[in-house]
């Protein structure tokens, strides 16, 4: 489910590091973390759609990996990005 262009620049403006920020891990995480929300309300109708599931699988593997990332080199923007996401871990 790709995110609307305008919720995509809004979450891009709310967890940027600096003005021409796209790309950070925290908008990455964000990004990742709408779209798995997204999945997850779909698959709550259709229950047997594996092809997408596999996607959410890779996504949250990714999100995952970022998050460790942004774990060794920056605590405290990971536990600044947790609480705002309310991702639990």
């Amino acid at each position: 489910m790709p995110l609307v262009k305008e919720a995509k620049q809004r979450l891009i403006s709310e967890h940027r590091l600096h003005e021409k920020d796209t790309g950070s891990t925290d908008v990455q995480i964000a990004i990742l973390t709408r779209q798995i929300a997204s999945l997850t309300d779909h698959f709550k109708i259709h229950k047997k759609d594996q092809h997408s599931k596999q996607g959410l699988l890779k996504m949250i593997s990714k999100r995952r990996k970022l998050l460790d990332y942004l774990k060794r080199s920056d605590p405290e923007r990971y536990k600044k990005i947790i609480q705002t996401l309310e991702i639990r871990k």
